[in-house]
């Protein structure tokens, strides 16, 4: 049988991979996960259970483990940013101009 190449186009990423889905609100999606990674490697690193993280940050065992498996529609971004002062981490928002022509977003990084 012959090898054939298939005609499929391949299309740059946005950065969001919520966007290329075509979802709604993808910046927020986008921030809500970095957030949540950035809480459970602290969770992780800490090697706190699900209840002691849920006593820590004030919310209750079944939120941890929606938290843990990236179930985030019961969470904001401003609540992310509050357990991540909990956890002993400053939240810094920084606005400015684009970088580049692609347009305007919000970005998060973790230091």
């Amino acid at each position: 049988m012959a090898n054939r190449r298939s005609k499929r186009s391949v299309v740059r990423s946005s950065s969001n991979v919520f966007r290329d889905l075509g979802l709604q609100n993808a910046d927020e999606k986008k921030t809500k996960v970095r957030l949540a990674v950035t809480i459970n490697q602290i969770l992780e690193k800490a090697r706190l259970s699900q209840a002691r993280a849920a006593e820590r940050l004030g919310i209750n065992q079944p939120k941890i483990s929606a938290l843990a498996n990236y179930r985030l529609e019961g969470f904001s971004v401003e609540r992310l940013m509050r357990f991540l002062n909990v956890l002993g981490r400053d939240v810094e928002i920084v606005i400015r101009r684009p970088r580049s022509r692609r347009g305007t977003g919000i970005h998060v990084t973790a230091a």
